[in-house]
């Protein structure tokens, strides 16, 4: 039995909408039968982690009251490091759009995604989503939605980039992956809309990442 981990949802990401198109995605894994899904919130994610899960997927931004004056933030210097010694075991994680977001530049966590968001323009665009040759089975197509077009930094040379993102606002990497230690990161950027998380090219992508993720 593959057992996945998943904390979804912050303030301006409704948890339902990301849980919908990950089951979604499981569904659609010739495996899925094999896959035992569990979710956390954030404050049980470091216990639930000693139970070494084959794949941790987090959708939740680093902020817990982004437009109070004093802003909390969830993840402590501790929890980055046992998540990082957690992959660096043999874990799998996924990184999937607001998990990239607001978490400490140069901490353990995002050295070891390889990336993190920087910004979003104000207005949401019809996005372009291209796929890239990989060592990911992408069992999907190119799509376009209507997105929250994330601009992201990525340490190229250090990872495998496999999805990009175009829009009026420019060009960006969108989807990336590489092996930490004996684990596996993947990080992905789409989606901020429950029409982009629904759509089946994106649903067929996640599935695809969480596959890969947990494959070993």
């Amino acid at each position: 039995m593959v057992k996945l981990l998943a904390v979804l949802g912050d303030y301006y990401h409704p948890e339902e909408w990301a849980k919908e198109s990950l089951e979604h995605a499981l569904q659609s894994l010739p495996s899925v039968e094999n896959i035992q899904i569990d979710y956390c919130g954030y404050d049980s994610l470091q216990a639930a982690l000693t139970q070494q899960p084959d794949g941790v997927i987090l959708f939740k931004e680093n902020r817990l009251n982004p437009t109070d004056e004093i802003v909390e933030e969830w993840m402590t210097d501790e929890m980055a490091s046992n998540i990082a010694s957690y992959v660096k075991n043999g874990g799998g994680w996924l990184a999937w759009h607001s998990g990239l977001a607001s978490y400490p530049e140069n901490g353990s966590y995002t050295k070891m995604l390889k990336g993190y968001f920087l910004h979003h323009p104000n207005q949401h665009q019809v996005v372009q989503y291209t796929l890239h040759e990989s060592e990911i089975n992408l069992r999907t197509n190119s799509f376009a939605v209507l997105d929250e077009h994330y601009f992201v930094h990525c340490d190229e040379e250090g990872t495998n980039i496999f999805l990009t993102a175009e829009s009026i606002d420019g060009h960006a990497i969108a989807g990336w992956s590489h092996p930490y230690g004996d684990g596996r990161v993947c990080c992905l950027t789409p989606s901020h809309n429950k029409e982009g998380l629904l759509n089946t090219d994106f649903i067929n992508l996640l599935a695809s990442c969480v596959n890969w993720v947990i494959s070993r």
